[in-house]
């Protein structure tokens, strides 16, 4: 590096770890890495962070000086860096900090260039874009040569429960002017007072109280060739009379609400009204606000918070899509547009989920739900169960609408990334779209329907059998024995009429276990989709990009988790299969083992005799062979021969095959500040679908489905149904304690004296 000790500048980095490091004085790695990308951006050629050049004490800057306490436990580290004066000949404009770093150089009165305090806002900067929040700070110091010690250290925006808060000082440097105007607001929203903008000019504004004998004042000027904004003036005393009382509060716009209460939304579950919004502010501020004030507010947080508006969210999600694919190599992303660059059909598929499908039973349950924000769409969904029994993401897709089409479009890419498999079972509703697709796409496979749905719709064709129904169709649908269903089925027909000819034509492979042709093992329903669906119901509110996003962390939160608990298991199956073997082998202890050979066995439960085979691994319950997991007859022969339990279960449900269903790992996506998005892929602006926008307020709640009953509320004060708390109008009795305790319980009642009260009491 070019060194001029008489034409440059000293740049101060003051690394504040943060309160938790200074607290118990250390450092995390997390923030030793970030420090580390920082140094490799800014001083090239570095290979550690002990290789920190000290230009304090010599003005060769290749020599080495290690600072070994630079992350022991000092609470800030100065780190001097020597760079050229911008006014040098062969001056290069060294790389960018990260945006919560500004740099600029201090003029002081004993300079070499005679600057003057006033002009340091025209000092060209480089701006700073496309860069990561980081925590980290600069304070400038003294240029070469001059006289003054003092230090000013330019921060970015304290950002705390409420949004930008934190004093108006001078020489604050602020990263835009809608930055600088809300904490403006904030600040004279805290201290109770008003500002109007005088004389706003592109370059430069002056901000007075509204009070015209106030000497309160700012003025601020942006920075050359930069969007940062700097305090060059700012009185702060008011000498407005003390009676003065402004009418309203012009400051409380719906910009500066939003950044008052964003922090509240970060969760997307989180129910916040307008209502809750106008009390935040009147409790916070004392800020009487409208409701749609505050409605626009939230929608401005929001907007903030899910990475701008629907429509930018659509034009951000081509470059989502390849920094998801960049931190998640074999990860299946598939995007079609329409005419036009429209919006038409999503596909993902996590390299993790691709990896672990080949550990899980084949058996995929298939689902859509409807998406709820302005351009609405349709999410598919394909899931499986893991050797816990626990929901395993396989595919995610967005369409326009449950359709053929959109169904062919998800299914024929779920073909192409997972394969098909001999034994392949899809079990869905009876949506006609899926029905048709199935049979084209995986003509091999076996397809089920979700045995609720079917009662569902029972229940709306013979409406005035329902309990009989109910209590009879269950039994039928899971039993594994095939006398066990001619038996029950016979009795579920002559309880309800004309139930047999309806069952007959939908199939009775496709909803009973025991007719059909390949193993379902334990999944009869789409229940693993409909709970997925049911944690993802405030998330599908989001716009695209979010959405999607919200999809990731959820999954990577997932896997972490249960990667974690595979990993920790102790025992030869899964935890969940465990607990079902012993309350197996606990109930096979009552039964009786009769030996026929070495392989063949009579069983006697109760008033039933049960064959196994070890040699064919059969039992006739049938639960052995479709579930492959030990049933109760199989225990009952273990525990009096040599055989072992482990032996008999599917490698499915094992620890290892377990473990090795969440071995991948679904990477994190850096802040959208320091994407690297290639030139084609940000040149293509992504275009929302077309939607008929439907007047009125839009519907959040799905409509029930044939034959569901939807649960109603109970009221958590009067412990009755049909409403809740808050709109409970039932008087409470008091507690008989209470009542003998109530001073004045005891009283006599007045006794009707007018002959109008006696009249009433009798008509009572």
């Amino acid at each position: 590096m070019h060194h001029a000790r008489q034409e440059s500048t000293k740049y101060f980095l003051l690394i504040t770890v943060g309160e938790e490091s200074v607290r118990h004085g250390k450092v995390s790695d997390k923030a030793k890495t970030e420090y580390q990308n920082l140094l490799d951006s800014y001083i090239p050629g570095l290979d550690s962070i002990n290789e920190v050049p000290n230009v304090a004490n010599s003005s060769n800057v290749a020599e080495d000086h290690v600072l070994p306490e630079l992350f022991a436990n000092s609470y800030v580290n100065e780190m001097p860096i020597e760079m050229p004066c911008p006014a040098h000949s062969q001056f290069v404009a060294p790389t960018p900090i990260p945006s919560f770093v500004d740099v600029l150089p201090n003029a002081s009165e004993g300079n070499e260039q005679g600057t003057a305090a006033e002009d340091v806002c025209t000092t060209p900067v480089e701006p700073y874009q496309n860069v990561p929040p980081i925590p980290i700070s600069v304070v400038e110091a003294d240029v070469e040569g001059s006289g003054s010690g003092d230090q000013t250290c330019v921060e970015e925006g304290i950002y705390g429960e409420g949004g930008i808060l934190g004093d108006i000082e001078e020489h604050r440097i602020f990263r835009s002017k809608k930055e600088l105007m809300t904490c403006l607001s904030i600040t004279a929203m805290t201290e109770k007072f008003q500002y109007k903008v005088f004389k706003p000019k592109p370059s430069f504004v002056v901000v007075r109280c509204v009070h015209n004998s106030c000497s309160w004042r700012v003025r601020a000027n942006k920075l050359v060739e930069s969007e940062y904004w700097m305090v060059t003036k700012y009185e702060k005393k008011h000498t407005c009379p003390i009676d003065f009382k402004p009418v309203r509060r012009r400051q409380a716009t719906s910009w500066v609400v939003g950044e008052c209460v964003k922090r509240k939304l970060i969760n997307p579950g989180r129910v916040y009204r307008p209502r809750d919004v106008m009390d935040d502010m009147k409790r916070k501020f004392g800020v009487d606000i409208s409701y749609s004030v505050a409605w626009r507010g939230r929608e401005c947080a929001y907007d903030n918070l899910r990475l701008g508006t629907p429509e930018q969210s659509y034009k951000l999600l081509p470059g989502y899509l390849h920094m998801l694919m960049d931190t998640n190599p074999g990860s299946v992303v598939n995007l079609e547009v329409s005419d036009g660059n429209k919006f038409q059909y999503l596909f993902i598929a996590f390299a993790a989920s691709i990896h672990g499908f080949s550990y899980c039973r084949p058996v995929i349950s298939i689902d859509a739900t409807h998406l709820k924000g302005k351009y609405r769409g349709v999410l598919f969904t394909a899931v499986c169960h893991d050797a816990n029994q626990q929901i395993f993401p396989l595919a995610f897709g967005v369409g326009d609408s449950e359709n053929d089409a959109s169904w062919s479009w998800f299914l024929g890419r779920v073909k192409s990334v997972f394969g098909v498999n001999p034994a392949l079972v899809i079990v869905s509703d009876r949506h006609r779209g899926i029905n048709n697709v199935v049979k084209e796409v995986f003509p091999q496979a076996f397809h089920g329907i979700c045995m609720y749905h079917l009662l569902n719709n029972l229940k709306t064709k013979f409406r005035n059998k329902t309990k009989e129904l109910e209590q009879h169709y269950i039994r039928t649908a899971k039993t594994y024995n095939l006398q066990d269903f001619h038996v029950l089925f016979y009795t579920l027909c002559s309880a309800v009429p004309g139930v047999k000819e309806y069952l007959e034509a939908v199939g009775l492979d496709r909803w009973t276990r025991s007719h059909a042709p390949s193993r379902r093992y334990n999944i009869m329903t789409t229940n693993i989709s409909e709970s997925l669906n049911a944690v993802l119901v405030k998330v599908r509110e989001l716009p695209i990009t979010a959405f999607v996003n919200e999809i990731r962390l959820l999954c990577q939160k997932w896997f972490h988790e249960r990667r974690t608990k595979a990993a920790g298991c102790t025992t030869m199956m899964s935890k969940d299969v465990e607990t079902k073997l012993e309350e197996r082998k606990d109930r096979a202890q009552a039964m009786r083992v009769i030996c026929a050979d070495q392989y063949t066995f009579d069983v006697v439960d109760g008033d039933r005799n049960y064959c196994v085979d070890m040699a064919l691994w059969t039992c006739t319950c049938r639960k052995f062979q479709l579930d492959q997991l030990p049933c109760d007859h199989v225990l009952a022969v273990v525990r009096k021969t040599p055989y072992q339990a482990y032996d008999l279960c599917s490698l499915y449900y094992t620890r290892e095959f377990w473990h090795e269903t969440y071995r991948g790992v679904i990477s994190p996506i850096p802040h959208i500040s320091s994407w690297t998005i290639p030139q084609q892929i940000s040149e293509f602006e992504l275009q929302p679908p077309d939607v008929r926008t439907v007047a009125g307020r839009r519907r959040k709640r799905r409509l029930p489905s044939i034959g569901e009953e939807l649960p109603t509320p109970k009221c958590s004060r009067c412990k009755e149904r049909g409403h809740n708390r808050a709109t409970c109008q039932n008087p409470i009795a008091l507690h008989p304690a209470d009542e003998a305790e109530c001073p004045g319980s005891n009283l006599p009642t007045r006794q009707p004296t007018h002959p109008s009260d006696q009249q009433s009491m009798q008509q009572l």
